[in-house]
């Protein structure tokens, strides 16, 4: 298993409640808030096999108060 980082900004103001949702769902990790151009950055482990893109694209379109994502692609952990 790898991890990747989803970073997501959300509508305005929502952060808090799509972070809750994504708590509740157990879709990662770790979801941190922050500051700069996105909202949340969550961590996500996936299978080495997994097709990272479609497992991004179902979360997004099953929510809502997701405006734009941006994925980092981890290689090697140090």
């Amino acid at each position: 298993m790898k991890p990747i980082f989803l970073m997501i900004k959300t509508k305005v103001g929502k952060a808090y409640e799509l972070a809750a949702l994504l708590a509740d769902l157990e879709i990662a990790s770790e979801i941190y808030s922050i500051s700069g151009e996105y909202d949340l950055m969550l961590k996500i482990y996936v299978e080495d096999d997994t097709d990272i893109g479609r497992k991004i694209a179902e979360l997004v379109v099953d929510q809502p108060l997701i405006r734009d994502t941006y994925t980092l692609i981890t290689h090697r952990a140090f």
